[in-house]
């Protein structure tokens, strides 16, 4: 369950599963959805909160008939598909008694003022704010006044938006606010992902830091939580050939596994900068390190010198890197070839 103070203090990564419109305007795909982003160790389901009004303009409506980019599968005009494919106010509070009852966070991004009030009002956890409206003063201010922990994703914006956002947020009362490094490309080439600037964001605005991700695959997401990511966002299907908005750039259910069970292992291996020899490491030099041994049989009174030595498992004895102390010693006893010698073998 969300945590912020956890996540702040690196205790954990928090992956979501972003549903947003992948359920296709159908109520059972959604919950199959949220049931397998469970199974699959995500923390949270989101979706996307918005209707044929609170995003986009008639005009945009009129200019955009259809789409025919061929890297989704679409149907119809713009407005069909946002007719079809928008989350209603009832559909809202049903996925989010399904969410509580099998146990994992329910979270959308909302697109208005109304809809704030609608998330809050159904006790999500957080709200979460799209890249889109990293410049929406007027609806950052208000999600702010909320008092509820907030994460922006930052793709398409400059530092100084960014900046002007957080800004904003923070005189408006938000305290406890997440930023996600975004590339708002689907899905971006690997060149342009630029995954340091999940450390810069962290130094330039002293706020934890996570990543939206619309790579392919689970290898990017994995790469941001080695480098402190506290999120991970990523699109999700059951099957990327559906037909829709996101299916097809999304993660399945088993690039999804991977990614939680990555963003649980990888923290913890992480561990710290100091350095140190554990107690198992310890006993495994015994075993896997050398000693100095003879090279020839030797007779007790001989000077041992560096051609009469060799070196060899175990590490139980004297190490190689004191060969030139032994070397000129006296022999005290007798040694047969290829034995180890120790410190009481000389005068």
């Amino acid at each position: 369950m969300f945590n912020f103070q956890e996540l702040k203090n690196s205790e954990k990564t928090y992956v979501i599963a972003e549903i947003g419109a992948n359920h296709n305007g159908d109520m059972d795909l959604a919950r199959k959805m949220i049931k397998s982003a469970k199974d699959c160790g995500a923390d949270a389901a989101k979706f996307q909160s918005w209707d044929q009004s609170s995003l986009i303009s008639r005009e945009e409506y009129g200019r955009n008939q259809s789409y025919d980019d061929s890297k989704k599968k679409h149907f119809g005009s713009l407005d069909e598909m946002v007719e079809r494919y928008y989350l209603r106010t009832e559909q809202h509070y049903e996925l989010k008694e399904y969410c509580d009852e099998i146990g994992i966070d329910f979270c959308s991004t909302p697109f208005s003022e109304e809809e704030v009030d609608l998330l809050v009002d159904i006790s999500v956890p957080f709200i979460k704010v799209a890249s889109c409206d990293v410049t929406h003063i007027p609806l950052l201010k208000y999600m702010a006044r909320t008092g509820l922990p907030i994460i922006l994703s930052t793709g398409m914006s400059e530092l100084s938006e960014i900046d002007a956002a957080v800004r904003a947020m923070e005189e408006a009362g938000a305290t406890e606010i997440i930023l996600l490094h975004c590339i708002s490309i689907y899905p971006p080439e690997i060149k342009d992902i630029n995954l340091n600037n999940i450390p810069m964001l962290a130094q330039a605005f002293n706020h934890p830091v996570g990543l939206s991700d619309h790579s392919m695959g689970s290898m990017i997401p994995l790469a941001a939580v080695a480098l402190g990511a506290c999120v991970i966002e990523k699109h999700f299907t059951l099957d990327k050939a559906m037909d829709g908005w996101d299916h097809a750039m999304s993660a399945n259910p088993e690039e999804l596994t991977e990614i939680c069970s990555g963003s649980e292992i990888i923290p913890i291996a992480m561990g710290t900068s100091y350095r140190s020899v554990s107690e198992v490491e310890k006993e495994k030099r015994l075993k896997f390190r050398r000693s100095i041994v003879t090279k020839r049989a030797m007779k007790s009174g001989e000077v041992v010198t560096i051609d009469d030595l060799n070196f060899k498992r175990p590490g139980t004895e004297i190490s190689p890197a004191l060969v030139d102390v032994v070397a000129g010693r006296t022999l005290k006893n007798d040694m047969q070839e290829d034995q180890l010698l120790k410190w009481n073998d000389f005068l």
